[in-house]
């Protein structure tokens, strides 16, 4: 055969792999409670731009930020009710429709790093145990992206347990709220959106929104002027979670792609999050913040006033009491906790 048949040959083989990647395109709308500008929400923006390289164009990604569709606490029932196709929020958000949320989407006073938790998730038996959870909503949980321990933000200092006494603190919903009141404190739930006015108003004292770089990212500091690091308290798991119909009619090099794609997610944001939180400590205490890191002594105060929480909640559903027994083998196979 000669050389000129078989470049034509190609050719057309090319344009049919072209029009078939045309014709299997798909759009995918996601939610995060991230803003662009923040470390995570730039994080997020290059999961999209990971996906739709790698997929050469057959998943394309809507990506809305800041919950501007619908509050957070809404994106999970969003995706399952088809006004948008997976949800890039956090299962702690849904405590409301079972406990067992709590203990996929921030599990406090566990793990001490990003890696050991998404460890649990991958290597420990957690992807099959939090999965049959999901799907009993309609949804499929994809991945996790853990960026690590969270810091407050405080108009007040927060030096030790003693200064939780009637702190008035924004507090996502769930188990957070019940350990910080048995403490002394006053957690109020409101929209991760909400923070910053509420802050300013003088509505709160303080605030648990993330981690101290994507705090300081959102300004945070420059209302609140006290915070703690490393964090000790809690490490949300945020989620990709989509409809199941949706995620089960991707193709099957779609579903690769993006489960590839959040796993590099995963990793980035542990690493990048590493380096900016201490990128952040230091800005901030250049700026004046007052940067406070608890005592081992304390430390273990929240982490058994945690733990013992663990197991009022779960009393309340078999899925949360099946979540909490798989953590804790964990934790313990781990040698973080002793039962």
């Amino acid at each position: 055969m000669k050389l000129k048949p078989i470049l034509q040959a190609a050719a057309v083989a090319g344009l049919a792999v072209a029009g078939s990647v045309a014709s299997a395109q798909t759009t995918l709308r996601i939610q995060t409670h991230y803003a662009p500008e923040s470390v995570s929400g730039k994080l997020a923006a290059q999961f999209v731009d990971d996906v739709q390289t790698m997929s050469n164009g057959g998943i394309a990604i809507e990506m809305f930020y800041s919950s501007s569709v619908v509050a957070s606490v809404e994106t999970f029932d969003a995706a399952a009710n088809g006004i948008l196709d997976c949800d890039m929020t956090g299962g702690a958000y849904q405590t409301g429709k079972n406990p067992a949320f709590q203990f996929v989407g921030d599990i406090m006073g566990g793990y001490n790093t990003p890696y050991q938790q998404l460890s649990w998730l991958y290597h420990g038996g957690g992807y099959d145990a939090a999965q049959s959870l999901y799907n009993g909503y309609g949804m499929q949980l994809i991945g996790w992206w853990v960026y690590g321990q969270e810091s407050f933000a405080s108009t007040k200092p927060i030096q030790s347990p003693a200064d939780f006494k009637d702190w008035k603190f924004r507090s996502p919903p769930g188990l957070e709220t019940e350990i910080f009141a048995n403490l002394g404190a006053k957690p109020i739930v409101m929209d991760f959106t909400e923070i910053f006015t509420a802050l300013e108003t003088g509505i709160i004292d303080g605030a648990d929104a993330s981690g101290i770089a994507n705090n300081k990212s959102m300004g945070l500091y420059d209302i609140a002027k006290h915070a703690n690091f490393p964090g000790f308290h809690s490490m949300p798991s945020d989620h990709l979670a989509c409809n199941k119909d949706v995620w089960d009619g991707l193709e099957d090099y779609q579903r690769r792609i993006i489960d590839t794609a959040m796993q590099k997610l995963a990793l980035q944001t542990a690493l990048t999050f590493e380096k900016a939180n201490a990128a952040a400590v230091a800005e901030l205490k250049e700026q004046g913040v007052s940067i406070y890191t608890w005592s081992d002594e304390d430390l273990m105060t929240f982490r058994a006033a945690a733990q013992q929480a663990w197991d009022g909640w779960a009393a309340k559903t078999p899925e949360a009491d099946a979540l909490v027994k798989s953590h804790r083998a964990y934790l313990t196979q781990l040698g973080l906790i002793s039962n």
